[in-house]
């Protein structure tokens, strides 16, 4: 089972625009897709710092003329480090957008995760509807 924070915006007027759920944990599109999944995600200034922290590093990997083993070590390390911090980053981008956590859920992908959270009776009198 995994665990998903939800955020709500604007009381789940809309839950497909304003009920979202982020995994906890490791990030595997933030890992292989870098600033492309954060662009896809519509996080648009964490796309632009990934696209500048990933250019610096390749830049400077070249500056220095150091071997090729060591800049696809370089390169794996900093998609590591993007891939653990990618939902952090999500959450983030969803706070700045005016949504709000508030529950933790487990389940087996994000549809079951949403199913156990509308059936809690606390949502019905929260007044979000499915």
């Amino acid at each position: 089972m995994r665990l998903y924070s939800v955020y709500l915006r604007d009381h789940g007027r809309d839950p497909a625009r304003d009920l979202m759920f982020v995994k906890e944990g490791f990030s595997w599109p933030a890992f292989a897709f870098t600033f492309l999944w954060a662009l896809a995600s519509r996080m648009w200034w964490e796309a632009m710092a990934l696209f500048a922290v990933v250019a610096l590093a390749g830049w400077g990997v070249a500056q220095f003329g150091l071997s090729e083993g060591f800049e696809a070590a370089t390169s794996l390390g900093l998609a590591c480090a993007i891939g653990l911090v990618g939902n952090d980053l999500r959450r983030a981008a969803l706070d700045r957008r005016g949504f709000q956590e508030v529950a933790v859920v487990s389940g087996r992908n994000a549809n079951e995760a949403m199913r156990r959270f509308l059936d809690d009776a606390d949502v019905s009198a929260a007044g979000i509807y499915p």
